[in-house]
């Protein structure tokens, strides 16, 4: 089985892919003059990859507060961390919120113009916000060794 501090490192890769690929996508429905607000091909697509992100943003949260846990518990402490797990809950409490705010537009299946630039807007500031997390959760993994077993190089 595997151990419950490497369940987060598994899953941290979701959410940035997704959010990076959901802005992408939403980018070039608005360049092509699509809406993503619509039961359409793109905006089915689109929506379900902001609830995905969603999903998987929370689970990573969960599993990284699991993971604090286990290296709190070894004795570990770093205001690097508190910083992560700080920045990784406003992360992934704002893409269930965005996923659920694009479901709730997608099921009005209507053409919001207002918003229409405002979409990808959301999602780089997204992405700006996971970049911001992730860069301290590998400070606390490729600077700290936090959860990492240290391997001996033979020489």
């Amino acid at each position: 089985m595997v151990p419950i501090q490497h369940i987060h490192p598994s899953l941290v890769h979701f959410p940035i892919v997704l959010i990076y690929t959901l802005a992408a996508i939403d980018l070039v429905a608005l360049a092509g003059g699509s809406a993503v607000t619509r039961k359409s091909g793109v905006g089915t697509i689109s929506t379900f990859v902001a609830l995905a992100a969603g999903v998987f943003a929370i689970g990573t949260w969960f599993f990284g507060g699991l993971a604090l846990d286990h290296a709190e518990a070894a004795g570990f402490s770093s205001d690097i961390a508190e910083i992560h797990e700080s920045l990784g809950g406003i992360t992934a409490f704002a893409f269930l919120i965005w996923g659920l705010v694009r479901l709730a537009l997608w099921v009005r299946n209507r053409e919001f113009r207002a918003v229409t630039m405002a979409i990808p807007l959301i999602e780089i500031c997204g992405a700006i916000l996971v970049t911001a997390t992730a860069y301290y959760g590998g400070l606390l993994v490729y600077e700290l060794g936090v959860n990492v077993a240290k391997t001996a190089i033979a020489g």
